[in-house]
């Protein structure tokens, strides 16, 4: 048994935890010995965000990788989209110190091997949690000659990649208000706009200070776009953009102030996207979006002559898909947009200059350019907290199956779908949260009348359906807080696409099997429903099975 135990902090796609408790410059120093250990040319890159704590943890993830004889290039504050650049341009791995969008107090480790590839739990980052734990325990990492540090500045080759990707024609002029939330753009957002003629940038928030002074980092919820709207309307700009802390994620508003689903911001750079990829004598460029995006998109991308892959939620789940569909593009409701020309990495950067150049283009104003890109009503994201997820969801799957014209689908959670030729064309998706015990509705329909009756419709089975214990949770937002930590792993999401497990994440994340300690994972119950379980826990080592009671697993040995 491990003296030091870091499965709280290793999440799906990265380690997050708060810095100076969970994560300390102790475990950030045996993450980077880990990983060097891992790796077949033991060459990485490390940048760091403007968080108060990154310095010295990025400090110590390097010493413990130069002790494993690591050569560290030394990136400093980096973007994470800067740090992915590199790793793809240098065919090197990559670490990034960042909490993305969380509080203050938090920090993180993103990791990705040469060139850009992801690295979730399930690809190699539980593997490099137990090598951590295994020198946390022996209190020293052996040292390996020929490690050094090399510092390596990759803001020049960043900025020149993105505008290659993503040129802006400069046939217009055109005023943008970015709001850097304090985070990482307000260092490559001006690096990038000096180089743009025709782009005058007001700057709001773009001092690089880690306590977020003004407000979170996180630019998908519609509190933190009130300055940034106020500002645009203030200074008459033709748009804004907001980034997140890492500035890997960009969401737009309008001249008017309005935010810009990240739905038809998906759309509008599908297009581009497509058409620059037809150019080059794609037949049918395949682009990809999560199962939450607006039915638009997928209508707009085979418009424009490309084929249209739905996935999962999640960024390692769409890279996987994206790498092997050869796919041209991918966009998530979270506003993370994938490029393949970027070594399949998201960047909020490249999705602001594809926006600014489609404006540029278009000769008119950013409302009128999305209008044609939300021609249906949305609800946004809508989170209900019921005393058990599984049921409820169950509850809406059983009225909403035997109606006519219902289509169902569980890629990620209950999609219902009715789309028909004529009469009532509607959809919605019903998803479980992996950090809460919560339920997250999404609607969209033709007309806003038919969207609000579907809406009212579920959100009454999910309320009144579960005896009178629903917690209520009626934040509506286009966007998914626990998003790059715990949403994205493809075994997060199979575990909830037929869960009756509603414990959180963290839970899930430590449960072992009493009898083998294995992992455990969510299944139907291969013999039925066997005492009212229809699900259960079965562990990856013997298969051992444990029911599900009331959204509570009974992981007695001898009691399956």
């Amino acid at each position: 048994m491990t003296e030091h135990d870091l499965r709280q902090i290793v999440l799906a796609n990265d380690v997050r935890g708060v810095a100076g408790v969970t994560l300390d410059e102790d475990v950030a120093r045996a993450f980077g010995a880990a990983f060097a250990d891992s790796l077949e040319a033991k060459d990485l890159i490390l940048g760091h965000d403007m968080r108060l704590s990154s310095p010295r943890l990025a400090r110590a993830f390097a010493e413990g990788a130069m002790r494993r004889g690591a050569t560290v290039g030394l990136a400093g504050l980096s973007a994470t989209d800067q740090l992915y650049c590199a790793s793809g341009l240098y065919r090197a791995a990559g670490a990034m110190i960042t909490a993305s969008h969380n509080p203050g107090r938090d920090n993180g480790i993103k990791l990705c091997l040469p060139g850009a590839r992801p690295i979730s739990r399930d690809t190699g980052l539980d593997d490099l949690r137990v090598r951590a734990e295994e020198l946390l325990d022996a209190r020293e990492i052996p040292e390996i000659p020929g490690g050094r540090l090399q510092e390596l500045d990759t803001l020049e080759d960043y900025v020149a990649t993105v505008l290659q990707l993503a040129p802006v024609p400069g046939t217009r002029r055109v005023t943008v208000v970015v709001d850097a939330g304090n985070g990482m753009a307000g260092l490559t957002m001006p690096a990038v706009a000096e180089h743009l003629p025709s782009v005058e940038m007001i700057g709001l928030h773009v001092e690089l200070d880690g306590s977020f002074p003004h407000h979170p980092a996180d630019p998908t919820d519609p509190a933190n776009l009130t300055d940034l709207a106020a500002r645009v309307r203030e200074e008459g700009a033709d748009l804004g953009l907001a980034f997140d802390g890492d500035a890997d994620r960009c969401t737009v508003v309008d001249e008017t102030g309005a935010p810009v689903p990240p739905s038809a911001v998906t759309a509008l750079i599908a297009e581009r996207e497509i058409a620059r990829a037809r150019a080059r004598g794609e037949e049918s460029p395949t682009v990809v979006a999560n199962v939450v995006s607006s039915r638009h998109v997928a209508e707009a991308v085979e418009a424009a002559g490309g084929r249209f892959t739905v996935t999962p939620v999640g960024h390692s789940l769409i890279k996987a898909i994206m790498e092997r569909e050869d796919a041209v593009f991918g966009g998530e409701h979270s506003a993370h947009y994938y490029f393949r020309e970027f070594f399949r990495a998201d960047s909020g950067m490249l999705a602001a200059l594809h926006v600014l150049a489609a404006l540029e283009e278009s000769g008119s104003s950013m409302s009128a350019l999305v209008a044609g890109h939300t021609p249906y009503a949305a609800s946004g994201e809508i989170n209900r907290r019921p005393a058990s997820a599984a049921a409820a969801r169950e509850a809406v799957r059983a009225a909403f199956a035997p109606r006519e014209g219902v289509g169902i689908d569980e890629l990620d959670g209950l999609t219902v779908r009715h789309w028909g030729a004529a009469g009532e064309q509607w959809w919605f998706s019903l998803r479980s949260s992996n950090t809460q015990q919560a339920l997250r509705l999404n609607v969209e329909a033709a007309d806003e009348d038919t969207m609000r009756a579907v809406r009212d419709e579920v959100l009454g089975m999910i309320d009144e359906g579960t005896g009178g214990d629903t917690v209520h949770d009626d934040t509506v937002h286009e966007h998914e807080h626990e998003h790059e930590h715990e949403e994205e792993s493809g075994g997060e999401v199979a575990m909830r696409s037929e869960a009756g497990f509603d414990g959180p994440a963290w839970l899930r994340r430590i449960l072992r099997c009493p009898r083998c300690g294995a992992e455990l994972s969510d299944a139907a119950a291969q013999d039925g429903a066997q005492d009212g379980a229809d699900h259960v826990l079965r562990c990856t080592g013997q298969g051992h099975e444990y029911r599900i009671r009331g959204g509570i697993p009974v992981l007695i040995a001898g009691r399956d």
